[in-house]
């Protein structure tokens, strides 16, 4: 079955965008997200639909697939890798059904190679993961051949790494042991992480 998340209806009212907000040049904001972490793709969701983008979710190829098919949305961000696939198979559709669509990959740590591949595939861009709302707006309205600004306030290297243990000892269903053998790690010392509060 297919999900949206707080979809708004083409046409209907948006919230008003800044005159300087390069989005206001797009008559289409419709946005798909293609991710099976389902926290990750609410939170993105709610945070683009701020930004103006009319959003419909998909956790999977086969969802994400069958939403290009309906309706090709002007603006994508698509994980790589996905429970029942590559998220490179949406993008080929997506740029078959409406060139000039944008595409952002979203890829997972030691992927940088693939993602590379997926932009001479269709993809806009690529960003590794965790990326957030700003990042990914500011890749979707870059100009082609320009990447986007930098963030002003970016995660630390040391806020990145937490993250990803976190998203790990969630995929784990919270088990430690599975999560510390997932991540080649001492059980004592993911327990020492996973008690901390998240760095800066």
């Amino acid at each position: 079955m297919l999900t949206q998340t707080g979809m708004s209806a083409p046409g209907a009212d948006a919230m008003p965008l800044a005159e300087n907000d390069p989005l206001a040049a797009f008559s289409d904001r419709s946005l798909l997200i293609v991710d099976d972490d389902k926290p990750f793709s609410t939170r993105l969701a709610r945070a683009m639909e701020s930004r103006g983008y009319h959003v419909q979710v998909a956790e999977s190829v086969a969802e994400g697939v069958s939403m290009v098919e309906a309706r090709p949305p002007a603006f994508a961000v698509i994980d790589m890798r996905l429970g029942d696939g590559n998220g490179l198979d949406v993008i080929a559709r997506l740029k078959e059904r409406r060139p000039e669509a944008r595409g952002v990959i979203l890829t997972g740590y030691g992927n940088i190679a693939t993602a590379v591949t997926a932009v001479k595939l269709g993809a806009f861009d690529y960003l590794a993961k965790p990326a957030d709302a700003d990042e990914i707006h500011g890749t979707l309205m870059a100009q082609p051949g320009e990447r986007a600004d930098p963030p002003e306030n970016p995660m630390s290297a040391d806020r990145v790494r937490w993250e990803h243990i976190q998203r790990v000892y969630e995929l784990c269903a919270r088990n430690v042991s599975e999560t510390a053998r997932r991540l080649n790690m001492h059980r004592r010392t993911l327990q020492r992480i996973l008690a901390k509060r998240a760095p800066r």
